[in-house]
């Protein structure tokens, strides 16, 4: 999967999957080239809207932006790596289908939910025609464990 590193320490190309080290969770991008990346974030009116990259994880209005921007303007000081997660899996689409796709939604207002519709559904979506989640999808397994465990517990 890759070391997480910075900008001068790796080479995306168009069509590439980010994933941006954010604490608690992963945050996901597409990168299109000249460093500049696709990602769904904070629609507009939403506090905080002014940092474009900040987070979703508690947006309460259900509501997305696709933005673009640049790489390091959206990763910060945050770890960031090329995860092109599902390559395994499906079969990327070309480069050149998965920048047009993304680039034609940038300035775009998104349906969006931690569970269903977020960052890393929006960026596997792009590259693969899929939209999935992995870390949703670990999370509900962590949760399903523990809670097995406490009702076993009881």
């Amino acid at each position: 999967m890759g070391n997480w590193l910075s900008q001068s320490e790796q080479t995306p190309e168009p069509g590439d999957l980010i994933e941006i080290l954010r604490g608690g969770y992963q945050h996901w991008a597409v990168y299109v080239g000249d460093d500049d990346v696709v990602h769904v974030t904070l629609p507009p009116g939403a506090e905080g809207a002014g940092a474009a990259s900040s987070s979703l994880m508690s947006v309460p209005t259900g509501k997305a932006m696709v933005r673009k921007q640049k790489l390091q303007e959206v990763a910060g000081d945050n770890g960031w790596k090329i995860n092109n997660i599902l390559d395994n899996q499906y079969r990327p689409r070309s480069p050149r289908i998965i920048v047009e796709e993304a680039l034609r939604q940038v300035d775009t207002v998104i349906e969006y939910s931690v569970y269903t519709s977020n960052c890393e559904h929006f960026a596997t979506n792009q590259r693969y025609g899929q939209a999935e989640s992995r870390q949703v999808l670990d999370a509900v397994a962590t949760h399903s464990v523990i809670a097995v465990k406490f009702f076993r517990g009881l």
